[in-house]
C-alpha cells in the first residue's frame, strides 16, 4: 500500500497551489475538500443537511455553499454537525481512491482541515503549508470576494499553524511562487527516500 501524506495548511495558506506542485511531480493527490463538495450535492446529504440546518441554507432546492458556510461559521455547533455528516463519506471515499493507487510509493491527502477532522491519524506523515496571516486573508478576499471579517471567522474554526507545526514533519512556506516551487521538489526528494 501507498503511504499516505497529509497536506494542510489554513485557509488561504495555498495549500491546493502546493498539492498542484506535487500532481505536477507525478505523485497521486486526492483533494478532500472537494470530494466534501461533490458529496454535499448527492440527494441523501442534501437531505440530512435540509434536516440539519434548515431550508434557509438551500437555494431553488439546491444547497447553497455560502449560505452553508455564513450558517456554519457562526455557530461552532452547527458546523460540528455538519462534519460529522460529511466526514465519515470522504474517509470511506478516500479509502477507495488509496486502493486504485496502491501502487504508487505515496500519494498526498489535501484537506484543510485535516488535524480538526482527525484524519491526520491515518497518514503517515502530514506536510504543512503556512503564509503569514496578513497575506492569507488578502488571498481570500481577492478569491472569495468575502469581508476581512468573514476570513476571520473561517480563520477562528481552524487551528491555528503553532498548534499544527508540532505535529507536521514536513513544513513548506508559501510566499513566493519559485521558492514555493524549490521547497515542494526538496520535500518530494525527502518523501522518496525517507518514507519509502
Amino acid at each position: 500500500m501507498a503511504k499516505i501524506i497529509g497536506l494542510t495548511g489554513g485557509i488561504g495558506s495555498g495549500k491546493t497551489t502546493v498539492a498542484e506542485m506535487f500532481r505536477a511531480l507525478g505523485v497521486p493527490v486526492y483533494y478532500a475538500d472537494d470530494e466534501a463538495k461533490n458529496i454535499l450535492f448527492t440527494p441523501q446529504v442534501a437531505q440530512l443537511v435540509k434536516e440539519t440546518l434548515g431550508e434557509s441554507v438551500f437555494t431553488d432546492g439546491v444547497p447553497d455553499r455560502a449560505k452553508i458556510a455564513s450558517v456554519v461559521f457562526s455557530d461552532s455547533q452547527k458546523l460540528a454537525q455538519l462534519n460529522a455528516i460529511i466526514h465519515p463519506r470522504v474517509a470511506e471515499h478516500f479509502t477507495q481512491w488509496t486502493l486504485q493507487h496502491a501502487a504508487a510509493p505515496f500519494v498526498i491527502k489535501e484537506a484543510a482541515i485535516l488535524f480538526e477532522s482527525g484524519a491526520s491519524k491515518q497518514c503517515d506523515a502530514v506536510i504543512l503549508v503556512t503564509a503569514p496571516v496578513e497575506i492569507r486573508i488578502a488571498r481570500v478576499m481577492a478569491r472569495d470576494g468575502v469581508t476581512r471579517e468573514m476570513v476571520l471567522k473561517r480563520m477562528a474554526n481552524q487551528w491555528t499553524d503553532e498548534q499544527k507545526m508540532g505535529l507536521s514533519k514536513y513544513i513548506i512556506t508559501n510566499i513566493d511562487t519559485e521558492d514555493t516551487k524549490k521547497q515542494v521538489l526538496a520535500t518530494f526528494n525527502f518523501l522518496n527516500i525517507i518514507e519509502n
